[in-house]
């Protein structure tokens, strides 16, 4: 793992990936690196927040680790599970080569039972990689989308970087993995995780940012077809949409147009190219509605 020795640093080793950040965003990253502190990240979506944690990894050498969290995901989700097709039939032949399958003790029984426990019929889950294989970066995806027990849980591995398994007992973390959760605030997360990390709000990057990140990711677009892109996003956020196009939208309709072979946004390729910047019917004929207007310079 390559340390880091201050914010600068950090904002310089992220650019250096392609994620431009801000100084209160490389502020709270290096923080949360030298304070061993979980980072939470919320702000509408498509502004960058996994993105962050995939360039943290990217930029000090580390495995990505991802947890995707949605509605009804639990413990044996995070943490592990037990193979048990492959249980099964370690068991069966295990009753095909014994000399007498009919004459059973019991500490020939409980030889079984524990050879079914074993390390290799255990499938690690995203939590158990990270604490068994950092340093790592450990992304737990839009945990707004769990319930309140997957929380609880949640922050006891946290605190504690250690989880129990009754059958091989407690692992502990050697080297507490980077934390970084992200929620697109479908609904609060609760105190006491937000309590256990550093906090940050990621929102839409102004125009002239807007287009250094286009240029920077895009270099073969020009500078003047990725102002014409981010300024018409930057309008489009205004018209109350459904969905407002976030920064990996903005890239997606730079990338087609380029494609294309289009060096200037025009009406007419801005209408055949929306549906790589708006996912709705109902958010693209609001915004054919308002093409001149929008690609107005």
């Amino acid at each position: 793992m390559k340390s880091v020795g201050s914010a600068a640093e950090l904002a310089e080793r992220l650019r250096g990936t392609g994620y431009l950040a801000d100084d209160g965003l490389a502020t709270v990253g290096y923080l949360a690196l030298a304070l061993h502190r979980p980072l939470l990240l919320e702000g509408e979506p498509g502004t960058g927040k996994t993105s962050l944690a995939a360039a943290i990894a990217e930029a000090l050498g580390l495995q990505l680790i991802r947890l995707q969290c949605y509605e009804g995901i639990d413990a044996t989700q995070a943490l592990y599970d037990w193979d048990f097709p492959r249980q099964i039939l370690h068991l069966r032949t295990v009753e095909a080569t014994r000399a007498d399958p009919d004459v059973e003790t019991t500490a020939a029984l409980e030889e079984v039972e524990k050879s079914l426990f074993d390390e290799r019929f255990l499938l690690a889950r995203p939590v158990l990689r990270a604490l068994r294989e950092s340093p790592a970066v450990l992304l737990v995806d839009e945990i707004d989308r769990a319930d309140d027990e997957f929380e609880a849980f949640l922050l006891e591995v946290l605190s504690t970087h250690e989880v129990t398994i009754p059958e091989l007992g407690t692992i502990t973390a050697e080297v507490p993995p980077i934390v970084v959760l992200t929620s697109n605030r479908t609904r609060e997360v609760h105190d006491a995780l937000k309590r256990r990390c550093l906090y940050h709000w990621i929102d839409h990057p102004g125009l002239a940012r807007e287009v250094e990140i286009v240029r920077t990711r895009l270099p073969e677009v020009s500078q003047r077809l990725a102002e014409q892109v981010a300024r018409s996003v930057q309008r489009m956020r205004d018209l109350d949409l459904l969905k407002p196009p976030g920064v990996a939208e903005t890239l997606d309709w730079a990338r087609a147009l380029d494609a294309l072979g289009t060096d200037t946004l025009d009406v007419e390729a801005a209408a055949a190219t929306l549906g790589a910047v708006l996912k709705y019917r109902e958010d693209t004929d609001r915004v054919r509605e308002s093409l001149d207007r929008l690609l107005a310079s």
